[in-house]
């Protein structure tokens, strides 16, 4: 079989996302760079897949670079910029959102990185870290549903706030800060009575409802709102457990991450 690829830009939380599950199974996969400043996009290869790149915070980076006027959108939630920024300004396929990252497994090709996820998890249940624990399937239906209407919703504005824009040479606004980071605290206080009873969000076992939340819980806790995990006792400890395993700890060695906001 081919070896596996993960289109999009290393960069990209959801990419690693996707880069920690496959590391917990120990599938090997090989990260495939679509970057929208080379025209990788419009290759033969990548078309073929009929999925689009890239996601946001990659797409927002190319278009300040080429003077795109921002004043518009500055007051909407960072997922409405990838949806109409995208769709308006790159060529359609049948990926409908624009987005990464894509997996290519064989003859299967994916995208959404929550359901890659769970495409992984599944087809390799027996393989690496068991990720869908019967014994707790419905907490982790549960937890997997908090991650994408609760967790992220919120969690995605601050680090797009807090990471993306310094890195494009802008300040973050500050109302758009204060809301998310109000709304993700009174989240986290779910999680922290939650985690006081139970060291894994299914319970007992570390699982695929964990590992989802990975990639953005350590974006955050590079910004200046880390307290709200710190400032949480079980929601650090968790967070200090799942951070420290060797999959993930892989995962991160192999991305170039932006260096840490300074203080």
């Amino acid at each position: 079989m081919a070896p596996r690829k993960l289109y999009g830009m290393p960069l990209s939380p959801n990419v690693v996302r996707v880069a920690t599950v496959l590391n917990e199974k120990g599938l090997d996969f090989e990260i495939v760079p679509v970057d929208l400043r080379t025209g990788a996009h419009k290759q033969p290869e990548f078309i073929a897949l009929n999925v689009r790149p890239p996601s946001f915070p990659l797409v927002l980076i190319f278009l300040a670079a080429n003077g795109f006027n921002f004043s518009y959108y500055k007051r909407r939630r960072a997922c409405d910029f990838c949806c109409p920024l995208i769709c308006g300004l790159l060529p359609c396929r049948s990926q409908p959102f624009g987005q990464i990252p894509a997996l290519e497994d064989g003859d299967d090709v994916l995208y959404e990185s929550r359901a890659i996820n769970r495409y992984i998890a599944s087809k390799y249940k027996s393989e690496g870290t068991a990720l869908l624990p019967e014994a707790a399937s419905a907490k982790l239906e549960v937890w997997l549903e908090v991650e994408s209407h609760h967790f992220y919703p919120n969690v995605s504005p601050l680090v797009f706030q807090l990471l993306i824009r310094p890195m494009m040479g802008g300040a973050p606004d500050p109302v758009v800060v204060d809301k998310h980071a109000h709304q993700l605290a009174k989240v986290l206080d779910v999680y922290e009575d939650h985690l006081a009873k139970n060291k894994y969000l299914a319970g007992d076992e570390f699982s695929l409802a964990d590992a989802n939340h990975m990639s953005y819980l350590f974006c955050l806790t590079k910004t200046p709102k880390a307290g709200l995990v710190d400032d949480r006792p079980h929601v650090k400890a968790w967070w200090e457990d799942i951070a420290a395993r060797p999959a993930f700890k892989k995962t991160v060695a192999a991305i170039p991450l932006p260096p840490p906001p300074s203080a």
